[in-house]
C-alpha cells in the first residue's frame, strides 16, 4: 500500500453497522480517518462544514439507502447541489441491505455513484473498492 486515503465517510442510520464498518476500515489501515454519521442530513452538514475555509472532502462515501428522515436517494439529490469544493472528488458507493433490482438500476442513474454493494462491508470488499477506485494510492 502506497498511501492511505484521507477520509472515508459512512452514512448509515444503524449505529452498530457504522461501528462494525469503522472497525473494518481501521483494521484494513486504508484511511487516515473514518467519519460515521447516522443520517443524510448529518452527512450534508459534515460536507458543508469547513475548518479554515477548507471543506472535509472525504475520498470515499459508503451510503445506505433506507434511512428515516432523509434516505440515500434524497441525500444524493442534495449532494449534487453542493458546491464543487464541498463535493470534492468523492467516490460514492451504495452499501445497503437492499437486493431490489430497481435500486441497483436507480443507482446507475446518478452519474457519481460508482457502485452498489450489499452489507456488511468486508475486508476483501473494502480493499477491492479502494484498489479499484484509487489505484494511484494502492
Amino acid at each position: 500500500m502506497k498511501e492511505k486515503l484521507n477520509c472515508i465517510l459512512l452514512i448509515d442510520d444503524n449505529g452498530s453497522t457504522n461501528f462494525l464498518h469503522q472497525l473494518m476500515i481501521k483494521k484494513a489501515n486504508c484511511a487516515e480517518k473514518c467519519v460515521a454519521v447516522q443520517s443524510g442530513q448529518e452527512a450534508l452538514d459534515y460536507l458543508e462544514s469547513s475548518i479554515n475555509g477548507i471543506h472535509p472532502q472525504p475520498d470515499l462515501i459508503f451510503l445506505d439507502i433506507n434511512m428515516p428522515s432523509m434516505n440515500g436517494w434524497e441525500f444524493l439529490e442534495h449532494y449534487k447541489k453542493l458546491k464543487k469544493d464541498q463535493q470534492g472528488k468523492i467516490v460514492v458507493m451504495m452499501l445497503t441491505t437492499s437486493r431490489n433490482l430497481d435500486d441497483i438500476e436507480k443507482s446507475k442513474r446518478f452519474g457519481y455513484v460508482s457502485g452498489f454493494m450489499n452489507k456488511p462491508l468486508t475486508a476483501d470488499v473494502l480493499l477491492k473498492v479502494v484498489q479499484e477506485k484509487f489505484p494511484k494510492n494502492f
